[in-house]
């Protein structure tokens, strides 16, 4: 026989009964409604200490990153005095907001960067307002219906040569900011002098105003903890020699020397340092730009010959490519375990290899040491002779057999064309996930809607 437990509450007019089992209901729901709130707490909690360990990391890396972000808050702190204090806001009026916009635009992490943003920003201002006041002197001898169509003409034309400037190399490179805050300011004053009756009042308020920004800019960015682009450019070059010497040092460890590993060399962390050499280019031309603009600081004088880090980056690269090459036929090498079938010769090239690798390392090595504490290297010549002795030994001894020295090149050519053709199956493959998440059109299907429309004759 079953009890019925659940007891009944009647609300008084006999109407609606609870029982214990709907509240039964109610807990689990509550109970659920928790655990999810938990669920939701706990991964929020795991995202901000993972964001606060990244930022840690970051700050970590290069302390510069956090004095650089004090000088920002620091500069528009003191630009923003203009605003507070009472007697130089009625001098410069709402104009002092420019003061700020500059600091935000023109404040960069190198002092040459921002000295490129804020010369370029004050002499592009200077500039395009004596022009714009000029135009406007000239349209306003037109009449009040001829002005407004003489600043439109007077707009378009230099707006679009100056845009056009900006396809320029060397403008491109050195000037197109300063070529933006021309169109912009040019444009401003041009347009708003048909309304303004102050036109040469509000002109001078405006520059004075983003001049005191660049010089805020600039005097913290000198004097503050400075971040110089030319001092990391110098670094960069020699930590990049460095990475060079560091492949060429694992190769004559790891496949030519004595104690040469036998194990899978994919996963060695010497073939992969050239990587980081071959996406240097974005660095060393900014950096390279930027230091052009910075004053003599340190060892580096004036006219120092930044323009030789760029030709020296570029040797690199060209390096670091061949190493790419060399790294994947290294590896496809030690894959294949074929036999050895002249275990002399074998022997011959090993050596010459290990000891072009070693000697070629050395000279990268010293040429980095002497970039880093800026001295004079010693002659390559000097330094690499005994790799190219053993470069000529090897040429000569492989000329002896001319079948053979045949069937080298025409096994390495093989070699590094299958290495491509597995290249280009990937970016086949890559190219097709492409199409279809582009949704691309179907040639078949495109031929055969055409096929259709074309009437029958």
């Amino acid at each position: 026989m079953e009890v019925d437990h659940r007891i009944r509450v009647s609300d008084g007019d006999g109407n609606g009964e609870t029982t214990a089992g709907q509240g039964g209901v109610v807990g689990v729901f509550f109970a659920g409604c928790w655990l999810r709130l938990r669920s939701v707490l706990a991964g929020l909690w795991c995202w901000v200490d993972g964001f606060a360990r990244k930022v840690g990391r970051i700050a970590r890396e290069d302390p510069r990153r956090v004095a650089h972000s004090l000088k920002v808050g620091l500069a528009l702190t003191l630009v923003s005095v203009l605003y507070y204090v009472t007697p130089l806001f009625k001098g410069f009026g709402v104009s002092t907001l420019w003061a700020v916009l500059t600091v935000v635009v023109v404040m960069e992490y190198t002092v040459g960067g921002t000295l490129s943003k804020g010369l370029n920003r004050a002499f592009a201002t200077l500039v395009a307002g004596f022009i714009a006041v000029g135009a406007h002197q000239v349209a306003n001898r037109c009449g009040a219906q001829g002005e407004p169509i003489l600043l439109a003409i007077f707009v378009f034309l230099l707006a679009s040569a100056a845009t056009f400037s900006r396809f320029i190399p060397e403008i491109k490179a050195r000037y197109d900011y300063g070529v933006t805050i021309f169109i912009l300011t040019f444009s401003l004053v041009a347009v708003s002098s048909y309304r303004v009756e102050e036109l040469i009042q509000l002109a001078h308020q405006r520059f004075s105003t983003i001049v005191i920004g660049v010089l805020t800019c600039l005097c913290t960015t000198i004097f503050v903890f400075p971040v110089w682009a030319g001092e990391d450019l110098h670094k960069l070059t020699a930590a990049n020699l460095d990475k060079l010497a560091q492949f060429l040092q694992g190769l004559e460890s790891e496949c030519f020397g004595e104690k040469a590993a036998s194990e899978n060399l994919e996963g060695k962390a010497f073939l992969q340092v050239y990587k980081s050499v071959l996406n240097s280019k974005a660095s060393e031309d900014s950096l390279c730009n930027f230091a052009k603009w910075e004053p003599g600081h340190g060892k580096f004088g004036f006219r120092h010959p930044w323009s030789q880090y760029q030709k020296l980056g570029a040797l690199c690269r060209q390096c670091a490519s061949s190493m790419e090459a060399l790294a994947s036929y290294v590896i496809t090498l030690q894959k294949s375990q074929y036999p050895e079938a002249n275990p002399e010769l074998t022997l011959k090239v090993r050596m010459a290899c290990g000891e072009m690798s070693s000697h070629s390392a050395k000279a990268l090595k010293e040429l980095s040491t002497a970039i880093r504490t800026m001295v004079v290297p010693s002659p390559a010549s000097i330094t690499m002779s005994a790799a190219i002795k053993a470069a000529k030994d090897l040429r000569n001894e492989l000329s002896e057999d001319a079948a053979l020295l045949q069937v080298m090149h025409v096994a390495v050519t093989a070699t590094l064309i299958s290495d491509l053709v597995t290249t280009i199956v990937k970016i086949a493959e890559t190219a097709d996930n492409l199409a279809r998440l582009g949704h691309f059109k179907n040639p078949e299907k495109t031929q055969k809607d055409v096929a259709i429309n074309i009437p029958n004759r």
